[in-house]
């Protein structure tokens, strides 16, 4: 395989795509050049512009909506949907044809992600795509619009390096390699965290001065608020052979929460104020009304000078509810219901609130029932209050009365936080509760370009594999467990007890592997059989091996389980095999578990399921 020329970042975002590139032949920092690649792409029928920023929408048109000129793209396909500013753009009129939030569909373990459930709310004349095919559609976009500009050096030649939430758990980490493969992009792809990614930029765009800004015993805590998940990670400033190193050592669950909540809560309150006038809004009108707002919110949030922006109404049909229905968004309508809605003044101790839920509901993404991303955090901070204890060198940094683990640096990344005021309020809620237990307030690391800052610093982090420059110590965000069935009698109205076996401990690093130590553990073959996986985001000192008898709820997540039946190759069906363990991270960053007979040659895969079917 001939060197890569460039080393490229792609932010797979929720709402926006981005992609970035690096040289690798920079010789030193001083010399890196890091650059955004512009993306053509549909503004208008028939009109192409160039954006730094492919918006994640894909629009099915009727076929009598738009002629095949107006599809036509600068490469010369003529595709029979419409991905970018035009799709949503489109989608704002006629939503019930719009694939949005193709990424939070895509980890989402309670639908098939491979089938065509989108869009969810379509009706049956609409021809649906799965969550896998809008992501793919997504990145054969941009390898398409890479290669058409450097023909010398094709996208599936170079270093490709593809961001994830850090809470993707291993099935929607497959899924989205699956995708990369699947338009050519496998052969030298990696995944890497999005926080990381943002910190990787932080430290680009210091050239060289991060060392300045942080010190040993830091603890900088990156808030990643983008269209559709919070994502909350933790990382250490450690010392090794005298020099500064970084260490991701948490990362937070994976919340349904951001900014298309933010467009929705706005959208009500836009039609709260229209019932007000006497006019009542229908639910397909509410999704239209949600990206007018969208668009509307931006302007306020990133213009001080402008008070209010008209929001159209859309219709069912080609004209405006009479013709002429508009309002308008104001500058305290956003203030009043983002700042207090989302980002409550709460004490450190709030947790998400829990509300009983109806029996029967929709089939849908599993949103956070909390919209107050103060309690999430808190929630977060005070669940990793001893994430730093074992680590050299933090062991009596942190007061022992401490309800929540103390924050000393502070990284914001996504769109969400161009809102100065949000950005200022989060601040205000962190350095209370750091004050109130007697903490310094935390210092906020500046220079990240919040839209395009994952994208950037994924291309660094490619230019970083190469041995040059600092690298973040992360591996495995979680530690991940396979539960083992005891042997028991019968007992009526009990199933056998779980134990949570280790098979691959907090940090396991890409690229590496662990055989268990040597216990009977059996393999059933030949019937139908489930496999059961838990992970935990707590448990860091569990090793390989380490047998968990029993836990509580906070401790072990229960992910995804398997179903199976694997082959009996010479056995008879439902002799249980005596078999050895082996656990792998791949060097894309998925979860491999093989095992292994001890009597023979037989090995049997099992892999995490991302077929999302139970």
């Amino acid at each position: 395989m001939s060197a890569a020329r460039f080393a490229i970042g792609i932010d797979l975002g929720t709402t926006h795509c981005v992609i970035a590139a690096v040289d690798l032949q920079a010789s030193d920092l001083d010399e890196v050049v890091d650059w955004i690649e512009a993306i053509p792409q549909l503004t208008a029928p028939g009109a192409v512009e160039e954006r730094s920023l492919l918006p994640s929408f894909l629009y099915l048109p009727h076929p009598d909506e738009l002629r095949p000129e107006d599809r036509t793209l600068p490469w010369g396909e003529q595709p029979p949907f419409v991905v970018g500013e035009l799709a949503r753009s489109m989608g704002g009129r006629t939503p019930i044809r719009l694939v949005a939030s193709a990424k939070s569909w895509l980890c989402h373990p309670g639908v098939d992600r491979r089938a065509a459930i989108l869009p969810a709310e379509a009706p049956e004349e609409v021809q649906r795509v799965s969550p896998l095919q809008a992501s793919m559609h997504y990145l054969e976009h941009l390898r398409t619009a890479w290669n058409q500009r450097h023909p010398d050096a094709p996208l599936a030649e170079q270093d490709v390096v593809l961001t994830v939430p850090a809470s993707f758990d291993p099935a929607a980490r497959e899924l989205t390699a699956e995708a990369a493969a699947a338009v050519g992009l496998s052969n030298r792809l990696v995944l890497l965290e999005e926080p990381q990614a943002a910190l990787y930029h932080w430290i680009l765009s210091t050239r060289g001065e991060w060392r300045k800004q942080v010190r040993v015993g830091d603890i900088i805590l990156v808030i990643d608020l983008g269209g559709g998940t919070t994502d909350f990670s933790l990382i250490a400033v450690t010392e090794r052979d005298g020099s500064l190193e970084l260490v991701r050592v948490a990362v937070g669950d994976h919340i349904l929460l951001g900014g298309d909540n933010m467009d929705l809560a706005l959208a009500h309150t836009v039609r709260a104020k229209l019932a007000e006038q006497g006019t009542q809004l229908d639910p397909w009108q509410l999704q239209g009304l949600t990206h007018g707002c969208r668009s509307a919110k931006e302007i306020l949030l990133s213009d001080a000078s402008v008070e209010a922006v008209p929001v159209v109404v859309p219709s069912r049909g080609s004209r405006l509810i009479g013709g002429t229905l508009r309002t308008e968004l104001t500058r305290d309508e956003v203030a009043r219901t983002l700042i207090e809605g989302f980002f409550p003044i709460v004490t450190a101790s709030a947790r998400p609130a829990a509300r009983a839920r109806a029996a029967l509901t929709k089939l849908g993404l599993p949103y956070a029932q909390d919209a107050a991303m103060s309690r999430h955090l808190a929630a977060f901070l005070g669940r990793q209050v001893e994430a730093t204890r074992d680590l050299a060198g933090f062991g009596n940094r942190l007061p022992e009365n401490a309800s929540f683990l103390h924050p000393t640096a502070i990284l914001f990344n996504g769109g969400v936080f161009k809102a100065q005021a949000l950005l200022d309020r989060t601040l205000e809620l962190l350095n209370g509760w750091l004050a109130a237990e007697g903490a310094p307030a935390a210092r906020l690391l500046e220079g990240a370009d919040l839209d395009l800052a994952v994208a950037r610093g994924a291309a660094y982090y490619g230019y970083v594999r190469q041995g040059r420059g600092v690298r973040i110590r992360g591996g495995t965000a979680k530690s991940y467990y396979v539960g083992v069935e005891s042997a028991m009698p019968a007992v009526p109205g009990m199933e056998p007890p779980i134990q949570g076996l280790c098979i691959a401990p907090f940090g396991m690093e890409e690229g590496t592997q662990a055989e268990l130590p040597p216990q009977e553990v059996g393999l059933v073959v030949g019937e139908p059989v489930r496999f059961r996986f838990f992970g935990s985001s707590v448990r860091r000192v569990d090793q390989v091996g380490t047998v968990l008898e029993q836990w509580v709820p906070e401790e072990l997540e229960e992910l995804e389980e398997i179903e199976a039946n694997l082959p009996a190759e010479d056995r008879q069906p439902g002799e249980v095999v005596p078999v050895r363990l082996h656990a792998a991270v791949t060097e894309v960053g998925t979860l491999r578990l093989e095992a292994v007979s001890r009597t023979g040659t037989e090995t049997w895969k099992v892999e995490f399921d991302v077929r999302g079917d139970r």
